[in-house]
């Protein structure tokens, strides 16, 4: 009998998929919920914690390369309220970030748009307090954007592009559909959902509770 090359590496990579959480029959997908965060350049990194301070990863997260940290700092708003405790993931960025829920911009008093990660021109100010210093962004705070991160092998299973956008079901206890969730594809990532606390809390669904793609 002779063998298709095409179909045996389909094959191979449907069972791949499969190993890594997510299924090209079912669509499904793993999801991963983020809290509040801080993503700091190397310049406020040493204005926050002193001249040739480096982060102190205490986890690695989904995503390979990127790291929870033990660092935590305070954030404040126009409203003068203070969030305490705001983890900070590593590595170091280009350009420091906060990633706040709809919730958190109630009590801190800015009004962050809905981006993607990195996108945070004409974004919301955000003050950050450190234990030796104090950095003021003046463009900086989003609430990010729903997305599905996934390998480039997993983008052609599921037949998704980098920059596309999909309908996501949540079939649980307080059923949930959520529009417009891009997809992010790149060699490096993870099958994995992320949305931020806010919309976790809406549907009823933590860590690892599997959801679906509806092209």
């Amino acid at each position: 009998m002779a063998y298709d090359e095409k179909i045996v590496a389909e094959i191979v990579s449907r069972v791949m998929a499969q190993c890594k959480g997510g299924t090209a029959e079912g669509n499904t997908v793993p999801v991963g919920v983020s809290n509040r965060h801080i993503h700091l350049s190397a310049e406020h990194l040493e204005t926050l914690f002193g001249k040739g301070y480096e982060l102190t990863p205490i986890k690695d997260l989904s995503q390979p390369g990127q790291f929870a940290c033990k660092e935590q700092l305070t954030i404040i708003g126009p409203s003068l309220r203070a969030i305490e405790g705001v983890r900070v993931l590593g590595p170091v960025r280009k350009e420091s970030q906060v990633e706040i829920s709809r919730t958190d911009s109630f009590t801190l008093k800015v009004k962050p748009p809905v981006r993607e990660s990195g996108d945070i021109k004409g974004s919301a100010p955000i003050t950050i307090i450190g234990p030796k210093g104090t950095v003021t962004l003046k463009e900086g705070c989003i609430i990010a954007n729903r997305h599905i991160h996934m390998s480039d092998e997993e983008g052609r299973i599921f037949g998704l592009n980098d920059g596309d956008y999909v309908t996501v079901e949540v079939d649980g206890e307080r059923r949930t559909t959520f529009y417009d969730v891009q997809v992010r594809v790149n060699k490096a990532f993870r099958l994995e959902m992320h949305i931020d606390t806010d919309d976790a809390n809406a549907a009823g669904i933590g860590n690892g509770f599997k959801v679906k793609i509806v092209k």
